[in-house]
């Protein structure tokens, strides 16, 4: 089987498309990604003392960034549906100068979650890196991953985890 057959978005001869998801029946999903941002030693230490630069309170603000972003992810990745949302958690934690940022989006829908938890924690370490760059232009974007998703046909998937 070729990979133009394996990919789910893509026609034979090559083209977009999106996925029919109209005979599919809705199941519950779950989705989880994390993201890390190197924000280096003097930022991190900023953000332990008082968790806020110039513009704010970094991690909730990124926090809230990644629950707006995933309920709207169809908007910014072409080819996804509108899936009505049952719940969003986005956290963002400091370990020395990295935040970890995890998302869990979960959904009663004849589709999965996957890219609404990994836009979730894009649009959370985008905003990381915004509220911190006038510190520093150093500020590194390191993994966007989808560590987890669990319903629909394929069943469930955790990284690291053998089949």
């Amino acid at each position: 089987m070729t990979l133009a057959r394996r990919l789910s978005h893509v026609t034979r001869d090559g083209a977009a498309k999106m996925v029919d998801i109209s005979k599919k029946r809705p199941t519950g999903r779950l989705a989880r990604a994390e993201a890390t941002v190197r924000v280096g030693k003097e930022i991190g230490r900023l953000l332990a003392r008082t968790g806020s630069v110039a513009k704010g309170n970094v991690l909730e603000t990124a926090r809230l960034a990644g629950i707006m972003a995933a309920k709207r992810t169809h908007e910014w990745i072409p080819l996804c549906h509108p899936i009505p949302i049952d719940h969003v958690d986005v956290e963002a934690d400091l370990d020395g100068e990295r935040v970890r940022i995890e998302a869990v989006v979960s959904c009663r829908a004849p589709t999965g979650v996957e890219m609404e938890a990994m836009t979730a924690v894009s649009a959370a370490a985008l905003t990381v890196y915004d509220m911190c760059k006038s510190a520093s232009k150093e500020i590194t974007i390191e993994s966007i991953r989808l560590l987890e998703k669990r319903g629909g046909k394929s069943g469930a998937w955790k990284r690291g985890a053998s089949r």
